[in-house]
C-alpha cells in the first residue's frame, strides 16, 4: 500500500487539513447563528448558500485551472476560503453570511476539483479503486475529527474561526510543496439529465431525495443537538457519531447491494432509516441518542452512493462519468433545498421537526422506490461494483472503479461475473 500512497501523500494531507477546517467551520457557524438568535429558517437559508456556490463553482473552476494551473488555483481558492472563514465572525449578519457562504461554496468545490483531478491523473487504472477508497476514508475521518475541535472554545469566540482559517491555510503547504506532476487538462462535466432520467429514474429520485435529507443534516443538526440539551462536547460527539456511522456502514451495505437488486436495497435502507428517524424523535439528549444517530448516519450516508451504483448499472460505459456528474448535481440540488425546508419547519413546529423532516423525506424515498419496483417490467441488471463516496465534485467520480479511464472508453471496468446486460440499458430502471 505504501508504494501507491507515497506519491499522493501530499495531496491526501492537503485534503485532510482542508476538511478539518471546513468541517469545523460548518458546525461552528450553525451554532453561532443559533446563539445570535437566528431562526432555524434563517440558518437553513444561510446554509443553502454553500450549495448554491457549489453549483456555480463546478463551472467556474475549469476556466480558472486552465488559466493559472492546479497549484495556483488551489492557492487562490484556499486563500479565499480562509479569508471567508474569518469574515463570518467579523461581520455577524445573516445576509452577509449568505453571500459569504455562496463564495465559500465556490472556493470549496474548486479546491475539491483541483485535488480530485490531480489524484485521478496520478492513478494508474489498476490502483484507481484503492486510491478512491483511501480518499473517501480521509474525507470521512477528517470530517469526524473536525467535530471534536469545537471542544476547544465557545462557538461565539474568535478562536474556532481562527483555527478553521489556519487549517485551511495549512492545506496549502503539502500541495504547493509536492513534486507530483500537475495534470495537463481539466474538463467540465457533460450532463444530460433527460437521458439520465430515461436510463435510471429511480437513481435520480434517490439522489435528489437523499440530498434533501443530508442537506438538512449538515445545515441544522448542530442546532438540533444544541437545543435538545447537548453541551459543546456533546454536539461534537453527536456529529462525529453520525459521520462515523457513515464510514462504518457504507461499505457493508454497498457490498450487499452488489449481490442483490439495488432498488430493493435502497428501498429497505430508506425504510429502516425512516424508522430510526422516528425513534430519534422520541429520545432525549444522551448516549442512547448518540448510538441511534450512529445507525442513522450509517443508513443515510449509504443512500447516495448506492443510487450512483444503481445508475451506473444502467449506463453505457461512455456515459458513466456524465451520468454520475448529473446525479451529483441532482443530489446537490436536493441538499440546497434541504436546510431551508427543514429550517422553515423547525421554526413553525419546534426542534422535534428535524427528525420528523428526516422521516418524511426518507419515507417519501422508500415509497417512490417501492412503487417504481412494482411498475418495472424487468428485474434490475446484475450489479457492478459499489464504491463508498461523499458529495464532493464531479472529478471524484472519475476515480471510481466503474468509471472508464477516459471519456471515449469503450469497455466497462468490471469483472466478467459482474457485467450487466447492456442490451437492456435503454429501458428505464
Amino acid at each position: 500500500m505504501r508504494s501507491f500512497l507515497r506519491p499522493i501523500s501530499a495531496l491526501l494531507a492537503g485534503v485532510a487539513l482542508l476538511l478539518l477546517g471546513n468541517g469545523l467551520l460548518n458546525t461552528v457557524l450553525t451554532l453561532l447563528g443559533a446563539e445570535l438568535g437566528f431562526s432555524p429558517v434563517l440558518i437553513g437559508l444561510v446554509m443553502t448558500g454553500y450549495f448554491l456556490g457549489f453549483f456555480v463553482g463546478i463551472w467556474v473552476v475549469v476556466p480558472l485551472v486552465r488559466r493559472i494551473g492546479h497549484i495556483r488555483a488551489f492557492a487562490f481558492c484556499a486563500a479565499l476560503a480562509a479569508s471567508i472563514a474569518l469574515l463570518h465572525i467579523l461581520i455577524p449578519s445573516p445576509w452577509v453570511w449568505l453571500v459569504l457562504r455562496v463564495l465559500y461554496g465556490v472556493a470549496l468545490v474548486s479546491l475539491y476539483t483541483v485535488i480530485e483531478s490531480w489524484l485521478n491523473a496520478s492513478s494508474p487504472a489498476e490502483r484507481r479503486g484503492q486510491i478512491f477508497a483511501t480518499y473517501m476514508a480521509v474525507n470521512l475521518g477528517a470530517l469526524a475529527l473536525a467535530q471534536q475541535l469545537i471542544r476547544l472554545d465557545d462557538p461565539a469566540a474568535f478562536t474556532l474561526f481562527a483555527i478553521s482559517a489556519i487549517l485551511i491555510s495549512l492545506a496549502l503547504m503539502p500541495v504547493t510543496l509536492t513534486r507530483l506532476a500537475q495534470p495537463d487538462t481539466l474538463s467540465a462535466p457533460r450532463v444530460r439529465l433527460g437521458q439520465l432520467w430515461k436510463a435510471a429514474p429511480l437513481g435520480m429520485a434517490a439522489a435528489g431525495l437523499s440530498g434533501l435529507t443530508m442537506g438538512a443534516f449538515w445545515g441544522l443538526a448542530p442546532v438540533y443537538a444544541s437545543r435538545l440539551g447537548f453541551d459543546t462536547a456533546g454536539i461534537g460527539l453527536f456529529m462525529s457519531a453520525t459521520i462515523l456511522g457513515g464510514a462504518l456502514f457504507q461499505l457493508p451495505i454497498g457490498r450487499y447491494s452488489d449481490r442483490h437488486d439495488r432498488r430493493r436495497v435502497l428501498a429497505w435502507v430508506a425504510t429502516i432509516a425512516t424508522a430510526v428517524s422516528a425513534i430519534m424523535l422520541l429520545l432525549p439528549a444522551g448516549p442512547t441518542l448518540v448510538g441511534v444517530t450512529l445507525l442513522w448516519g450509517g443508513l443515510t450516508f449509504a443512500l447516495y452512493p448506492i443510487a450512483v451504483a444503481h445508475t451506473i448499472d444502467h449506463l453505457k460505459p461512455d456515459a458513466i462519468l456524465a451520468g454520475s456528474s448529473g446525479l451529483l448535481l441532482v443530489h446537490g440540488g436536493g441538499a440546497a433545498l434541504g436546510p431551508t425546508l427543514a429550517g422553515a419547519w423547525m421554526s413553525a413546529q419546534g426542534i422535534s421537526a428535524l427528525p420528523l423532516y428526516y422521516a418524511l423525506t426518507l419515507a417519501m424515498l422508500g415509497s417512490v422506490l417501492t412503487l417504481g419496483i412494482r411498475r418495472a417490467q424487468r428485474p434490475d441488471p446484475q450489479p457492478g461494483h459499489f464504491a463508498p463516496m461523499l458529495r464532493t465534485s464531479p472529478t471524484a467520480l472519475e476515480m471510481m472503479p466503474d468509471a472508464p479511464a477516459t471519456d471515449d472508453a469503450t469497455e466497462p471496468q468490471r469483472t466478467p461475473e459482474h457485467t450487466p446486460d447492456r442490451k437492456q440499458t435503454e429501458e428505464p430502471a
